[in-house]
């Protein structure tokens, strides 16, 4: 069979036949109340982290040589390492945290979060200098270097200072866009290295836990607790999941200009909890490609025993994908994402895909439950952008919506709010799957606005890491 699918009349029957299509479980999302005492839970981290701290410090020692700078220096250690472990947790990729919140809101969150530690951890840093030079009397260069070649722990304290920073750079919009995405994922990488050097250094040498063996093992306690969330949900699970399916490829077949579909064979797919929408992370093994796993969306629904993603060539390792051999090993990591059927609150929906942004909305439509009216537009430059129209043709022609192809340039042709309400006269009656380039979004999610969709019915996909 693998030798047959190589020819593209073969792979584009495979995946134009709807009546094969295995809709996702039907898995609902963890009720609000869940996520509410999750943040219940954290919050309250937070307080007996400052607790922690209070206890900790004697009312004597503000008054001494630097006291105010030291009260503050373990304070906001204290919270910069705890904000630390909730910005690992919030990037661990805990299936049913993601499953409730979506990717785009974790990131979201993840990004926010980040700075203020790093500030204060900053803060930490300066103000422990400059609080032991004054009660030392000596200079504040001095003091940095007694505490490297004297202290205990000062210098792996400095390492993991130093890769958080660098990780913390590199996060920022303008650093990244000139990154390529290989390099920011490893950056971020030492992520977990320089947690782990943080949490070590106070441990072994804060006054809140040297004579402290109670608050000491809370806080080594909830360090491991979220190093096993990473290790279980971004390792066991991921190479548990690689020995059951043992994918490779069958078949990569061009879907229009500088666009492959890449159909993948393996074994128990049936068993892969996915739902049209979501992506995974995917390693192929070659020689220029096995380093590095990227996050592709699905472009269809499984059909066991093969798997499918389409891919746009943009340089790097998506320019590399064409040259695949049929047989290459796949690694998985996955599946991620929120941008599923089950994010509807209404009977009518309509997907909106840009570019290589119709993968997704063509496998979220071959999901969505018949019973649902859906609506789907293609937006594309010209014809040739396109992608999976024709199979989306297909499965619209067996439920109740309308499918509108829209090209033309931006400037002459726009998805703004007239357009959209004489394409979906009933919008404010409508959940909205949105994916595209980053401005298109934006773009649409303004003119639904305009048009009274309220925010919880717009759902976002986006290309960008």
């Amino acid at each position: 069979m693998a030798s047959k699918l190589e020819h593209h009349s073969r792979v584009r029957e495979l995946w134009s036949r709807p009546q094969n299509v295995r809709r996702s479980p039907n898995l609902p999302l963890p009720s609000k109340g869940a996520v509410d005492a999750a943040s219940l839970i954290l919050g309250l981290g937070l307080g007996a982290t400052i607790a922690l701290y209070v206890l900790g410090e004697a009312n004597g020692a503000l008054k001494g040589p630097g006291g105010l700078a030291l009260a503050i220096t373990r304070a906001s250690g204290l919270i910069a390492t705890y904000m630390l472990i909730l910005v690992v947790l919030l990037a661990a990729r805990v299936s049913i945290i993601e499953r409730t919140l979506g990717q785009d809101k974790l990131v979201k969150w993840h990004r926010k979060l980040a700075p203020y530690a790093l500030v204060l951890l900053t803060i930490h840093v300066f103000l422990s200098i400059y609080g032991y030079a004054k009660l030392s009397n000596t200079s504040l260069f001095k003091q940095l270097t007694t505490f490297i070649l004297h202290y205990p722990d000062m210098l792996m304290a400095l390492v993991g200072y130093l890769l958080l920073i660098m990780a913390g750079v590199t996060s920022y919009k303008r650093a990244r866009s000139k990154m390529k995405y290989e390099t920011w994922w490893v950056v971020h990488l030492y992520t977990y290295l320089g947690v782990a050097l943080a949490v070590a250094h106070q441990v072994r040498t804060g006054i809140m836990f040297l004579n402290h063996p109670l608050a000491r093992n809370l806080w080594v306690a909830t360090f491991v607790v979220v190093a096993e969330f990473v290790l279980w949900n971004r390792l066991l699970v991921t190479l548990y999941r690689n020995v059951v399916h043992q994918l490779k490829i069958v078949a990569i077949v061009e879907e229009g200009p500088g666009v492959y579909s890449v159909t993948c064979q393996g074994k128990h797919l049936d068993r892969l909890p996915v739902s049209g929408g979501q992506f995974i992370q995917w390693r192929f093994l070659s020689k220029d490609l096995f380093l590095h796993s990227h996050p592709y969306s699905l472009s269809a629904m499984p059909r066991p025993p093969y798997i499918r993603v389409t891919i746009k060539d943009l340089g790097d390792h998506s320019g590399l994908v064409s040259k695949l051999r049929v047989g290459t090993r796949v690694f998985i990591e996955g599946p991620y994402g929120a941008f599923t059927r089950y994010r509807t609150s209404s009977k009518k929906v309509t997907l909106i895909g840009a570019g290589v942004g119709a993968t997704p909305i063509r496998a979220l439509l071959e999901d969505m439950p018949p019973d649902v009216e859906t609506n789907v537009i293609l937006r594309g430059s010209s014809s040739d952008d396109l992608i999976h129209n024709d199979e989306i043709a297909e499965l619209m022609a067996n439920r109740r919506g309308k499918f509108y192809e829209v090209t033309g340039s931006r400037s002459s042709v726009k998805l703004d709010a007239a357009t959209l309400k004489r394409l979906v006269p009933e919008a404010n009656k409508n959940d909205f799957f949105i994916c595209g380039p980053v401005g298109f979004n934006n773009e649409v999610k303004e003119s639904l606005s305009k048009l009274g969709v309220t925010q919880d019915k717009i759902h976002i996909e986006e290309f960008a890491f």
